[in-house]
């Protein structure tokens, strides 16, 4: 899990940007807030950042917080999942355009269909779900642990979502059945292996760290899987200085600033929900307390039991 605490200085933010982020450490203060960014957002959130991070990381390093108000620069999904485990705290997303198209492929209704379907089969739901599909499942997953979760169950089916790529990864560490749920996120699924292929060949010697969303193919080529979260510390232990990177692109500036002694290049498209943030909008959310989460109280228990039970498998 990548975890930091940041205090980064941009020489390059303009002298509106350099006003505005004194505004939200004001407002900050005033509201007793903190403010958690994804290693996805652009690097202008870097400076207003209590805690950088992947989401489940986040929404477990806010649980302790003393702060009343919670600010998540990330898409909805993880901002409920704070709220799952804050669920005493005022949470808001800076703008309800932070969506996820993968979070969406998945609905309750559909689950059920296929649950009727599978009865005898324990359900997986990846941490980028609803927080009504985390509700309905059996235990969480994240793309770090997805494997060691799937294999912890009792079953020997599972029905894994939302996403296919990632759950073709497990079906290939596995010996349980992966009925595979038909989600991507687009991000990854539309990188292709014969371009991966080419940069190699131009940066012979670079290392290729991915995703595990990305598909199998281009998985194949990669010398380290792992999500967000162990990006950075492979990219510290390993000997090597150049590295591609799969993946959104806004990790790539995050590898820049934590290991500026090493090359990162960007194999990536990116998230437009991700970066539909901004300082203006952070700005306005202290302000405004817009949008505050909220869910009803049968669903944060029982979504919160399926994390729960992830975090329980996840220490053994």
């Amino acid at each position: 899990m990548l975890l930091l605490n940041m205090e980064i200085t941009n020489g390059h933010r303009s002298a509106e940007q350099q006003k505005m982020v004194t505004v939200i450490k004001e407002l900050k203060r005033q509201r007793n807030a903190l403010i958690l960014v994804h290693n996805y957002q652009d690097p202008a959130m870097y400076e207003i950042a209590d805690l950088i991070g992947d989401s489940l990381g986040l929404a477990k390093a806010a649980v302790n917080t003393s702060a009343e108000v919670i600010v998540m620069c990330g898409v909805r999904f993880m901002a409920e999942m704070v709220k799952i485990l804050n669920p005493e705290k005022i949470v808001i997303l800076p703008t309800m355009e932070a969506g996820c198209s993968l979070a969406d492929m998945a609905t309750a209704a559909r689950l059920r269909e296929v649950k009727h379907q599978h009865p005898d089969a324990a359900v997986v739901s990846y941490v980028n779900t609803s927080a009504e599909i985390k509700a309905f499942s059996d235990v969480c997953c994240t793309s770090a642990n997805a494997v060691q979760v799937v294999n912890s169950l009792p079953q020997d089916k599972v029905i894994f979502l939302p996403d296919r790529n990632l759950g073709s990864y497990v079906q290939s560490k596995t010996r349980k059945r992966i009925i595979l749920w038909d989600g991507y996120c687009f991000v990854h699924d539309k990188l292709d292996a014969e371009t991966l292929q080419m940069m190699k060949r131009r940066y012979p010697g670079a290392k290729v760290i991915a995703h595990p969303e990305a598909k199998q193919e281009l998985l194949a080529l990669t010398d380290y899987v792992s999500g967000t979260g162990g990006m950075a510390r492979f990219a510290k232990e390993d000997l090597s200085e150049n590295f591609i990177i799969v993946t959104e692109c806004g990790m790539t500036d995050l590898l820049r600033h934590e290991v500026p002694e090493k090359n990162f290049l960007s194999f990536c498209n990116v998230c437009p929900y991700m970066k539909s943030n901004s300082l203006s909008l952070v700005a306005r959310s202290l302000a405004t307390l817009r949008h505050e989460i909220t869910l009803p109280e049968e669903i944060i228990v029982g979504a919160k039991r399926a994390l729960d039970r992830m975090m329980a498998i996840a220490v053994k």
